[in-house]
């Protein structure tokens, strides 16, 4: 049997951890992309060459999730959180300290590997460490507003520090948030063992990594490589062998990374579609709100930041209602309407994209309604991901809901640059979230086993 924790000793400790991580993990990717000319000029980076520190930690990232969040079924996920800290933070370290493009690099990529851990690991102890109800909706309203502020502040950080310090003083923020999360993570009670360890299946990890690194590496290229080009159709064709190599070794194994009888759960299911479908619009959505906060309107990063912050007001809104409406109106309802506000805000966005609008007509008007209706949706999805899973696979839970939110920004943002009109396809990708959610959610306010 696998891990098991104490629920009623964790409480505020418990939060307090995966409140950090949340935030640091989000803060981390919105600070570096902030700061990626200042890191050019810094270390002497070609174009080319400047990708890879955003790609080399996207790839690692999304790679090994679905192993982290495993591994903290079977490690521990105390263990494995305060693992992932220390790898995070020593990576951080050495990116700030790097001296060279590829140092920095190399840094990024380990990071990604913390973050792999750090990630899953820390909404499986969420959803374990509270009680289903009130007070797990609203632990899961924070976790999604959380995860919004942090994003947000690395915007405007970003700018600020990189202006101040240079480019690599980005990474080195992040040294002190895992300083005091491991401090604070020591403080959680010990991971308790029932019965002897499941064992890794390494099969598994082994082919789910080399899928997931091959369709990222397949999606991050297409910035410079064509779609129709040799190389990433050959890149796409390997990682689909790959996951059905994987769905075929799960199948037959005694103790999977990935039982797939849990995608057949139908809340699971519907919250896996929603979240790629979420995160393939709201990825366009923060990309191409940047530039036009830059190119259009001319702001610096630091005044980019601040008008990003409307967005962190709306998450906050949402998910506070959404955790104290939870029980009453039930999942199923509180998706098609976070969905349904979600994509009438990027419309209204794009359509004053096109027209050239002003800061309130093209900003943050349709921010703030769309923000909301995505605030709304984190704590039903967060629910939904692991409802009727068992304690012992919530780490895998996790692990496939943090994938295929990664996996759904990736495509997302790679298919929509693609598009003339992003911000509008990124709208009607939410109204099909919302009929999924619709159709497929089960109509129980709470679902069952």
């Amino acid at each position: 049997m696998a891990v098991a924790e104490r629920p009623a000793t964790l409480g505020g400790k418990l939060l307090t951890v995966v409140l950090t991580v949340q935030f640091m993990v989000a803060l981390d990717v919105s600070v570096v992309n902030v700061a990626l000319p200042d890191v050019r000029t810094d270390l002497g980076f070609d174009d080319a060459g400047l990708t890879w520190v955003v790609n080399a930690y996207a790839l690692t990232f999304g790679g090994l999730m679905m192993l982290g969040g495993r591994l903290g079924d079977i490690a521990g996920r105390r263990v494995t959180l305060l693992g992932g800290l220390a790898v995070f933070g020593l990576a951080s370290l050495a990116g700030g300290l790097a001296q060279n493009p590829a140092a920095l690099i190399a840094a990024r990529a380990v990071q990604g590997m913390g973050a792999a851990a750090l990630t899953p690991v820390a909404l499986a102890l969420l959803t374990t460490g509270f009680p289903p109800g009130p007070a797990l909706s609203r632990a899961l309203g924070l976790w999604g507003a959380t995860a919004a502020a942090g994003g947000a502040v690395g915007v405007l950080a970003g700018g600020v520090l990189a202006e101040g310090f240079g480019g690599r003083a980005v990474m080195l923020v992040n040294v002190p948030i895992v300083a005091f999360a491991l401090v604070t993570g020591l403080r959680l009670a010990p991971d308790r063992r029932e019965g002897p360890a499941p064992r890794m299946d390494l099969g598994g990890a082994l082919l789910v990594t080399a899928g997931a690194a091959a369709l990222g590496l397949g999606v991050v290229r297409t910035g410079t490589v064509a779609w129709g080009s040799a190389e990433t159709l050959l890149t796409l064709g390997a990682a689909a062998v790959l996951r059905a190599a994987f769905v075929a070794v799960e199948r037959r194994s005694p103790e999977p990374l990935l039982r797939i009888g849990l995608l057949r759960r139908r809340p699971v299911l519907a919250a896996n579609l929603f979240m790629m479908l979420l995160f393939s619009a709201q990825f366009a959505a923060f990309y191409y709100t940047s530039l036009y906060l830059h190119e259009t309107l001319g702001y610096g990063p630091a005044r980019t930041g601040l008008a990003f912050l409307p967005f962190c007001v709306g998450i906050v809104i949402g998910s506070a209602f959404s955790a104290r409406t939870a029980a009453r109106f039930g999942l199923r309802l509180l998706l098609t309407l976070g969905g349904t506000f979600a994509a009438l805000g990027f419309l209204w966005m794009g359509a004053a994209f096109d027209a050239n609008g002003g800061f309130l007509a093209a900003i943050l008007g349709p921010t703030l309604i769309a923000s909301v209706g995505i605030g709304m949706c984190f704590v039903p999805l967060g629910t939904a991901s692991t409802a009727g899973v068992d304690r012992r696979e919530a780490g895998m839970a996790s692990g496939v809901i943090n994938s295929s939110r990664q996996v759904g920004g990736s495509i997302g943002l790679a298919v929509l640059a693609t598009l003339t009109s992003p911000i509008t396809v990124a709208g009607g990708l939410l109204l099909v979230a919302a009929a999924v959610a619709l159709t497929l959610m089960p109509a129980d306010r709470r679902p069952r086993p």
